[in-house]
């Protein structure tokens, strides 16, 4: 990207609030439901401030250490060149990953009832497989074609939204969104929070485009906390909307097209076939862009250590291979777990690499600043949030959690290995620096 190309800071908040209000509202909302009740809106608030907790760690970081390596710029910074360091890396990748098969059964739960057709597992399965399969091919046939279209994409689906804010505003039950804060009810609302963590985490992709943002230093934070906070005033206003229209249970048993079924009261016929469509846009838009944005970088780094000096984002540049290895174990983890077992295995992942983010940023901070009370605060809260979602697998998904640890010691064997027997590291990775 040349000089006079690079991201304006309504260009990085656009990208952000693009990739955030995206797949995961459509795919996790009904699940979000299940597990918070009436506490939706609460739980989408208390998720929304950790995401601000490992913001300020970002904004503070990403506005001095300029890299597209993002938040492993920064463990590389603050840690040095380790395994740990290294396993990150590799555990970035498989975020892009799990998030492809998120979004892969997400478009799964929408296509179906819109097409009329029975929600079965080999339905869900032959969905699933179809749709990873037509955007892999799609790197070889008109993907780049595709990626111009993002930007409209982004735009149809936030347009889209706003109608259903704004219809179902004019009839709410205002009584049905009064949260319940009982013991039992409370606790599924902090369940819920941890889940939808994941549902922010678009946030991270404007550090990893940070070479290429106008005035870094200072757009960084600025384009990191609005839209965070945007974000977190949509998914408030939607929920509030749905939970208002719609009896609880209803929401529930559809859980996989919910935000569809909650249109259907004020918007009718309309009104479904409005949010289905929007849904499936933005959950391609969002498989296309993690499988031929995001995952190359990460693979690319996770594989050779560093970045090449001249990166198009819908090619897979030095490693082709990287692609089929992506696709397929994203179909692995689609096909072998449930949606509340994906969304719970990429929350964890995330919160492990914003843990070693907010250690980074502590051994950095009298070099680029920071609040040592703050940051010792911020990190007992994510490591609170870490805790929280590895005892909700336990307790619903034991089949996640054994994923996750397998996951964690997966990533750290391999870059064994890779350190062992390829020799690689990772100071070759451009970093540009601006102390305090």
């Amino acid at each position: 990207m040349t000089k006079n190309k690079k991201l304006s800071l309504a260009e990085v908040i656009s990208m952000a609030v693009g990739t955030m209000i995206g797949a995961s509202i459509f795919s996790i909302f009904g699940l979000g439901a299940k597990i918070a009740g009436t506490d939706l809106p609460e739980a989408f608030v208390l998720s929304g401030i950790y995401a601000l907790v490992v913001a300020y760690s970002y904004a503070r970081l990403g506005g001095k250490i300029i890299s597209n390596a993002g938040p492993i710029a920064f463990i590389l910074k603050g840690m040095g060149d380790s395994i740990v360091t290294g396993a990150l890396s590799i555990l970035m990748w498989l975020t892009y990953v799990i998030s492809i098969a998120l979004f892969a059964k997400g478009f799964a739960g929408y296509l179906l009832p819109f097409i009329r057709v029975e929600t079965t597992p080999l339905a869900y399965a032959i969905v699933e497989i179809s749709v990873i399969s037509f955007f892999t091919a799609l790197n070889f046939f008109g993907s780049k074609a595709v990626g111009k279209a993002e930007f409209y994409i982004v735009l149809i689906k936030i347009s889209i939204l706003l109608v259903f804010i704004f219809g179902g505003f004019m009839t709410v039950n205002w009584t049905t969104t009064q949260p319940l804060l009982d013991a039992m009810h409370t606790n599924g609302m902090l369940n819920a929070s941890v889940i939808f963590f994941l549902s922010y985490m678009g946030f991270g992709l404007i550090t990893n485009a940070s070479e290429n943002i106008k005035n870094p230093q200072k757009n960084i934070p600025r384009a990191i906390y609005i839209s965070i906070l945007f974000v977190m005033m949509i998914y408030v206003l939607i929920s509030l909307v749905t939970i208002g229209n719609l009896p609880l249970a209803d929401i529930i048993k559809a859980q996989e097209n919910a935000l569809a079924i909650a249109a259907k009261p004020f918007l009718g016929r309309f009104g479904f076939i409005l949010i289905t469509i929007g849904a499936l846009f933005s959950i391609s838009s969002a498989l296309n862009a993690s499988l031929f944005g995001g995952a190359n970088i990460a693979y690319s780094l996770a594989k050779d250590g560093e970045l090449p000096e001249v990166f198009e984002r819908k090619v897979w540049f030095k490693s082709t291979e990287g692609l089929y290895i992506t696709a397929g174990l994203s179909l692995s983890f689609a096909l072998f777990f449930d949606l509340g077992a994906i969304a719970s295995i990429t929350s964890t992942v995330f919160t492990v690499i914003y843990i070693f983010v907010l250690i980074s940023h502590f051994k950095l901070r009298k070099e680029y600043g920071g609040n040592t009370i703050l940051l010792i605060i911020n990190l007992i809260i994510l490591i609170a949030v870490f805790i929280a979602l590895m005892k909700y697998q336990w307790n619903t998904h034991k089949n996640a959690f054994y994923a996750s640890i397998v996951t964690f010691a997966a990533a750290a064997v391999v870059e064994y290995v890779f350190r062992k027997f390829a020799k690689r590291d990772m100071t070759g990775t451009k970093i540009s620096t601006y102390p305090e």
